[in-house]
């Protein structure tokens, strides 16, 4: 069993930044991929970010290259999804998760969730 708990999120103005945390506890000796969803109100949790558990592989939505960046510290259990140039659109919970890999962006392969944590951008 892995618990994940989210935190950072908040509401921000259009172009600002925000830096999410995701702090993992429990089977933490798993070598486990981690990802980033998001879910706005009335639509469909979708994939935004992933990274292999060295650190060193990472993948991204379209919809948020150049603008995020997700990182992971393995000693302090934690990853993180650095937020730029954030939109209205990016407004959504972030939810973190575990994969055996990093290259999946569907959901069904991700095992362990935390709880969210609200992203609200202002025009």
């Amino acid at each position: 069993q892995v618990q994940l708990v989210e935190s950072g999120g908040g509401l921000v103005q259009a172009g600002g930044s925000l830096r999410l945390s995701c702090a993992a506890s429990g089977r933490t000796d798993s070598k486990y991929a981690m990802g980033w969803f998001r879910q706005a109100p009335g639509k469909e949790r979708e994939f935004v970010a992933s990274i292999s558990w060295s650190g060193g592989s990472t993948k991204y939505a379209d919809s948020v290259t150049g603008r995020f960046t997700i990182s992971r510290d393995n000693a302090k259990n934690v990853a993180y999804l650095q937020m730029s140039s954030l939109r209205p659109e990016d407004t959504a919970v972030y939810y973190c998760a575990t994969a055996l890999s990093y290259q999946y962006t569907n959901r069904d392969h991700y095992r362990y969730w935390g709880q969210g944590t609200q992203v609200t951008v202002s025009s």
